[in-house]
Formats: structure tokens, C-alpha cells, sequence
């Protein structure tokens, strides 16, 4: 195994690529290393600078370190978008392709059989299969979401370069069977489960915890103490006036449409209030 050398790591996902079938994976793969190739020959990273694995639905990039990272995420931001859009435009519904995107940095070597070893990898592959990055692209409109490590953003994305907004990038944290691994999301943070920001966590859109602050005595609808007893007593029915008295002798008289006869006590459509006797049912009160 080779000595562990400082890299930028490029990872990237295609969505849903296991629904499709072999002719739709063929062509997903082909669009996928044709935006690989042009994101990076528009930063400026040559070939001879960096080493390609394939994982099928994904590509794998280790990026030489002193290629421009800074060139990189430029390049992501701005290409890998508009070539989505352009291919995405003209591919039916079936031939859609969506990306995840993780730029991390760290060390990695390369063992016997050609395989990338290195904790580093590791992370931004927890990153690239994390929840909240699958959730985040799967609400969004566009077509990519990016997440970059903490490393990443300490060194290039926090100072603003041109380019790269620092301000459209925001702190999470995603569980992973290695632990709680910090990074920052290019984008809104979604609601996303387990996954949550550094802000107190992410919530289900919509979900509510059944608390609600007390309102200001000097806002519109704030409510004196003891008033929601007197609105209470205010709610309940008052007491039916009384004096009101009907008398039916006879004959078939009839409330809101329904039949009051012999001794039958019954009115719907309407109120009726003192003391009322209705045909046999003379001096009991309704």
C-alpha cells in the first residue's frame, strides 16, 4: 500500500439510479461521466491530475492537492447545474438524471489491488449516502445538491471567494454508523429525520410541538388573566326567558316543519322557550 498523500475528493451520485432499467442506467452513466469530465476541465484540474473509480450509480474522484479547490466548487456551483438543465430538457421522464455532490479533502492511500483506503474517504462517503443530502435534493427544484466537510469549508467556503457564496452554505450534522459527522449544505436545510443543523435541528415541515408562547399584553389577541374564565361563563347559554306560554287544544300544529301531536314532545328547526304544552300532554312543560 502507498504512503497516505493529501487529496480532494470529489463524489458523485446519481438519484434513483436502481429504478431504471439497463438502457436508462447506460445512459445515466454516460451523462454522469460526461458532467464529471466537463465540471472538471472547466475548473481547470487536467486529467494527469487526478484518479477516477467507478462505483456504478457513482463516480469517485482523488484530486491532486495542488489542483484549485476554490476552482472546483466554482466550477460545481455554476456548470454542473446548467449542464443538468440542458441535458434534463431534452431526456424524458424516465431519462432525468439528479446528482448528490460531496467535496471533502484528507488523506488516502492506495492499497495492492487498487483500492482507495483512508478515514477521510470514508467520511465523504457517509456524507454523499447521508439522509438529509437525499432529502435535500429530493425537495429541491434544481437538480443538485452539494455538501462540503467542515475542512472544506474552513479553508475555502467561509472566506467568500468569488463565486462561492458562504452565506448559501449551512452547518449540519448527519448521522453515520461512524458517528456524528459535521459538515455544511450548499442550499436550505431540509427536514430530514435523524439529520439536523446546527441550530437545533431540522423539523418535519408542518410537524408542531403543541407549545405556544404566551402572547404580550400588548398584542392583538392577548388575554388578561382570569379573562379565559369569564369568556367561558360568557360562552355558556343564558336562561331562557321566562312568562312565555303557548297552548295548543287541538288540531295538528307543527315546529320548523315537524309534526307535534298527541303526546308526543318534539321541535327541531327553531327554540322554544317558557312553559309550552303540546296536545295530550297538558300542564307537563316541554
Amino acid at each position: 500500500m502507498t504512503d497516505p498523500v493529501s487529496r480532494t475528493i470529489l463524489l458523485l451520485d446519481i438519484e434513483k439510479y436502481s429504478d431504471r432499467d439497463d438502457i436508462e442506467q447506460a445512459y445515466l452513466r454516460r451523462m454522469l461521466y460526461d458532467v464529471a469530465d466537463r465540471t472538471l476541465e472547466r475548473a481547470g484540474i487536467d486529467e494527469r491530475l487526478r484518479l477516477r473509480a467507478d462505483r456504478g450509480d457513482s463516480v469517485m474522484e482523488l484530486i491532486d492537492a495542488n489542483a484549485s479547490v476554490t476552482a472546483l466548487l466554482r466550477a460545481l456551483l455554476t456548470e454542473v447545474p446548467a449542464q443538468l438543465h440542458a441535458v434534463n430538457r431534452m431526456a424524458s421522464s424516465s431519462a432525468q438524471i439528479r446528482l448528490r455532490g460531496v467535496v471533502a479533502t484528507g488523506y488516502v492511500a492506495v492499497d495492492e489491488h487498487d483500492g482507495w483506503v483512508g478515514s477521510d474517504l470514508n467520511h465523504a462517503c457517509r456524507l454523499l449516502d447521508a439522509q438529509l443530502l437525499r432529502t435535500a435534493l429530493r425537495e429541491r427544484r434544481d437538480d443538485f445538491a452539494l455538501c462540503v466537510s467542515e475542512s472544506v469549508h474552513t479553508g475555502i467556503v467561509r472566506h467568500g471567494h468569488a463565486g462561492i457564496p458562504a452565506e448559501d452554505f449551512h452547518p449540519v450534522t448527519v448521522d453515520s454508523k461512524n458517528g456524528p459527522l459535521r459538515a455544511w449544505l450548499h442550499g436550505p436545510v431540509p427536514g430530514a429525520g435523524d439529520d439536523h443543523s446546527e441550530k437545533g435541528g431540522t423539523s418535519v415541515p408542518g410537524a408542531s410541538s403543541g407549545e405556544r408562547p404566551a402572547p404580550r399584553r400588548d398584542q392583538p389577541g392577548a388575554q388578561a388573566p382570569g379573562s379565559q374564565a369569564h369568556e367561558a361563563r360568557a360562552a355558556r347559554p343564558s336562561a331562557p326567558p321566562a312568562g312565555a306560554v303557548f297552548h295548543f287544544d287541538g288540531g295538528a300544529p307543527t315546529f320548523g316543519g315537524s309534526l307535534v301531536g298527541g303526546d308526543q314532545h318534539g321541535v327541531s328547526g327553531g327554540q322554544v322557550t317558557g312553559d309550552v304544552h303540546l296536545g295530550g300532554s297538558g300542564g307537563e312543560s316541554a
